[in-house]
C-alpha cells in the first residue's frame, strides 16, 4: 500500500480520465496537485493499537468550490463549518485545484491548512486550466490512496454531462485497523449514468470477497426511493435519519441527495446522523454521522 495517490487500473477507465493529471504534472509533481499534509502511518499505527476503540465522526459537503449562496468566494467560510463539526474523516465535492474561476487556489490544499486534516484530491476533469473533482480530508494516518473514474455519457450539443469519479482512501482507523474511506459525486442530469456509477461502486468497493471495512460519501444527485440509492442499499448501510432529512435545495431543502453509507455492519452501527443547518457557505447542507463500534 502507498500514500501516493494512484489512478488505479480499471476497465472502467477512459484515456481521458487516466491523462487528466498530465497538463498540471508539467509545473508539479503529481503527488503535490493530489496531496497535501501527511502523518506517519508506522507511528501512528502503533499509536491507534494502544488505543481503545471509537466512534467515527464522518462529514459529507458538496462545496460548490467554495462559491457560497451570497455570492462570495470564500474557503475560509467551508473550513469553518469542516471544523465546527470535528470530523475525522471528510469527503468533499466540486473542489477546484487552479481554477481560473476560483483564483488558481489550490483548494485542498488551503482546506488541509484551514482544518489541520491531511487532504488529497481526486480529480475527474479539466476546467480552466485546472482540475475540479472530489476530495477528502483526514486527521487518520493515510495508508493507501486510489482514484477511480467511473462511467459516464459523453457531453453531446444538447446534453451537458461531466466526468465522473471516486477517490478511495484507506486510513488507520481508531482501532488499529485498515479503513476504507470514498468521496464521489454521481451524474445531475442523466438517470442512467447515475444507475451505472451505483453499480460500478458497489463493483469497486463492495464486491463478493471484500472485506475491508469501508465508508462511501458523495453527492449522489439521488433521492431515497430512486434506483441508485436502492442499488447501493443492497450492500451498504444508510446512515442517516429515518426518514432521511433533505440537503438541497439549501435555503429550503426539499430532497435528500447526499448520504453517508458503511458497510460492515457486524462492525459499526450508526450512533447519530443530522444534516447541518448551513445555509450559506455552498450550495448544498452538509451532512454528518457519526459511526460507533458494534458493540461499543
Amino acid at each position: 500500500m502507498t500514500d501516493s495517490p494512484r489512478l488505479a487500473p480499471s476497465a472502467l477507465s477512459r484515456r481521458r480520465f487516466l491523462s487528466l493529471a498530465a497538463p498540471a504534472a508539467a509545473a508539479a509533481p503529481l503527488g503535490s496537485i493530489m496531496a497535501w499534509g501527511s502523518v506517519a502511518p508506522s507511528v501512528a499505527v502503533a499509536q491507534a493499537a494502544t488505543t481503545q476503540a471509537r466512534s467515527l465522526r464522518v462529514f459529507c459537503y458538496n462545496i460548490h468550490w467554495a462559491l457560497g449562496m451570497d455570492g462570495k468566494y470564500d474557503v475560509g467560510r467551508i473550513a469553518d463549518v469542516i471544523k465546527a463539526a470535528k470530523p475525522d474523516l471528510v469527503a468533499l465535492q466540486e473542489v477546484d485545484v487552479g481554477v481560473k474561476r476560483s483564483g488558481r487556489v489550490h483548494e485542498v490544499r488551503r482546506l488541509a491548512e484551514l482544518t489541520g486534516l491531511a487532504g488529497r484530491f481526486g480529480p475527474t476533469q479539466h476546467y480552466e486550466g485546472g482540475l475540479f473533482g472530489n476530495a477528502v480530508l483526514t486527521g487518520l494516518p493515510i495508508l493507501d490512496v486510489e482514484i477511480h473514474p467511473l462511467p459516464y455519457t459523453e457531453a453531446a450539443e444538447k446534453l451537458q454531462t461531466y466526468p465522473r469519479g471516486a477517490i478511495a482512501v484507506t486510513v488507520v482507523a481508531p482501532d488499529g485497523k485498515p479503513l476504507r474511506f470514498v468521496s464521489t459525486h454521481f451524474q445531475h442530469n442523466v438517470h442512467e449514468d447515475r444507475t451505472a456509477e451505483a453499480k460500478a461502486i458497489n463493483e469497486l468497493f463492495a464486491a463478493e470477497g471484500d472485506g475491508l471495512r469501508t465508508i462511501l460519501a458523495g453527492d449522489m444527485n439521488a433521492k431515497p426511493d430512486e434506483e441508485p440509492i436502492r442499488i447501493l442499499l443492497e450492500r451498504w448501510t444508510n446512515a442517516a435519519e429515518n426518514p432521511p432529512a433533505p440537503t438541497v435545495p439549501v435555503a429550503k431543502p426539499n430532497a435528500r441527495i447526499d448520504y453517508i453509507f458503511y458497510r460492515g455492519a457486524a462492525d459499526f452501527r450508526a450512533k447519530s446522523a443530522h444534516v447541518v443547518d448551513e445555509q450559506l457557505a455552498s450550495d448544498h447542507r452538509p451532512v454528518f454521522a457519526e459511526l460507533e463500534p458494534a458493540g461499543g
